[in-house]
């Protein structure tokens, strides 16, 4: 994949939180976006938790995107169906 440009060229929710991606080299994802909405802290990401405001979504230049960009993820991670990026917490002593 160095050097190769992916685009979305089809998206199609298929439950409450789950949206079935097709990309142009024929790949598929369905991707659950609820738990990433629900651990979300900041509440204009929660906010996507309504489902009629999540259901917004449209493809856009090879892009999921909600609103003017209010909510979208890097294509590579839809791609990889990992958009739960690992959260580490620092502690003080």
């Amino acid at each position: 994949m160095k050097g190769t440009s992916i685009n979305i060229i089809s998206a199609m929710q298929i439950g409450e939180f789950r949206i079935r991606l097709i990309f142009d080299d024929n790949t598929s994802q369905e991707i659950d976006f609820k738990l990433f909405l629900s651990r979300s802290h900041h509440p204009d990401i929660r906010a996507y938790l309504e489902p009629a405001r999540f259901a917004g979504f449209r493809v856009e230049y090879g892009e999921l995107i909600w609103g003017d960009y209010e909510l979208c993820f890097p294509i590579i991670d839809l791609y990889r169906n990992s958009i739960e990026h690992n959260q580490t917490t620092n502690v003080s002593a």
